[in-house]
């Protein structure tokens, strides 16, 4: 695959360039196709975006759905039905193809998230079942596809260990750790129909629930908990110029706790009463109570999913702030996307590192 940028179009290609393009990006899956027959998985991308030669473009296939998505440009219907045309070609077992189009800057904030889990349509990776019907309201699809790495290293690694999934969405990261036989697995997210749609992915692939728990909390609260650290109202000012402590919303009540792995993907950035995720300038805000939390000999598996951070820096970062709390971690390995992520320069924006603290 060339690394020239100059080569990638800004926008959809017409006709023959467009199928070029296609057909280019599903020959250098044949080895990840090959495998993933092996391993009975059916979800996985099929079209990367400009480093396939179309900036803002992915398709992903969801078990017998295909998910077109367009961040920068909208797709226009021909060049849609081209598309579909395409991969019913290369797919035959194909059901739906959905478009998504997420080239407005309102397209994230106008849409409304629903998990609805009844008659859900399931898709497989790396011999675990996943609810992936993506036709429901709301943009984001129900498993994260360049997260595969960091589920498989969960299937290799949880076997007897307690897990705190952390920003769990719908638990993909905490359904792998009790397929892997972990002896416990605590998922948190603010977000409760998420935590259902979690729920039932530990139904369908025969789980004890009574290993899993699924907590609805702002991870701030949670995490501040489990890590022993007083919960704190912030300051704000009153009209009169005066400060007062505002008050804090209703959170679960969990205990002071250590976990033998702690596993952290949180948001680019989000705003609450409790605090402010924000992976380029303060992502030692989440790791202090995220490494408090992790049993001395334990492993954590950070995330930071913002391109411009770069990784070595964010790094000595986390190592840093680990010292200053007398704890000392280890960076054990650095896990990459699979090659249906593929990237210029061989640094994709998603980095996840394995800790030993």
């Amino acid at each position: 695959m060339s690394d020239d940028v100059s080569n990638v179009s800004n926008g959809l290609l017409e006709g023959g360039p467009l199928k070029e393009l296609l057909e280019n990006a599903w020959s250098n899956r044949q080895t990840l196709f090959q495998q993933a027959k092996q391993e009975g998985s059916d979800c996985y991308r099929v079209f990367h975006g400009a480093a396939e030669g179309i900036q803002g473009l992915s398709i992903d296939c969801y078990g017998p759905q295909l998910l077109v998505q367009s961040f920068h440009h909208s797709v226009p219907s021909s060049q849609f039905l081209d598309i579909e045309a395409f991969y019913r070609a290369k797919l035959p077992d194909l059901k739906n193809v959905v478009y998504h189009d997420r080239s407005a800057k309102s397209s994230r904030r106008d849409s409304n998230d629903t998990y609805e889990v009844s008659d859900a349509i399931e898709g497989a990776e790396l011999g675990v079942a996943y609810q992936v019907d993506v036709k429901r309201l709301g943009q984001d699809p129900l498993l994260f596809l360049d997260m595969r790495v960091g589920r498989q290293w969960i299937l290799d690694n949880a076997k007897g260990k307690s897990v705190l999934n952390l920003f769990s969405y719908t638990c993909g990261i905490g359904t792998c750790a009790g397929k892997a036989g972990a002896k416990a697995v605590w998922n948190i997210d603010f977000s409760e129909s998420a935590l259902a749609v979690g729920e039932n992915n530990a139904l369908i692939n025969g789980l004890d629930l009574g290993a899993m728990r699924f907590i609805s909390s702002d991870c701030f609260p949670a995490l501040k908990q489990l890590a022993g650290i007083p919960i704190k109202a912030r300051q704000k000012r009153l009209k009169n110029g005066r400060m007062a402590k505002a008050s804090l919303p209703s959170y679960p009540s969990l205990p002071k706790k250590q976990f033998d792995i702690v596993f952290m993907d949180p948001p680019r950035w989000a705003k609450s009463a409790f605090g402010t995720v924000d992976l380029v300038r303060d992502y030692q805000s989440l790791f202090k109570p995220a490494l408090m939390a992790t049993k001395a000999g334990g492993q954590m598996v950070v995330c930071n999913n913002v391109a411009k951070v770069d990784k070595d820096v964010w790094a000595s970062q986390l190592v840093r702030c680990a010292e200053k709390l007398g704890r000392n971690i280890e960076i054990e390995e650095v896990l990459v996307p699979y090659e249906d992520f593929p990237s210029f320069d061989g640094n994709p924006p998603l980095k996840i590192l394995v800790l030993r603290v």
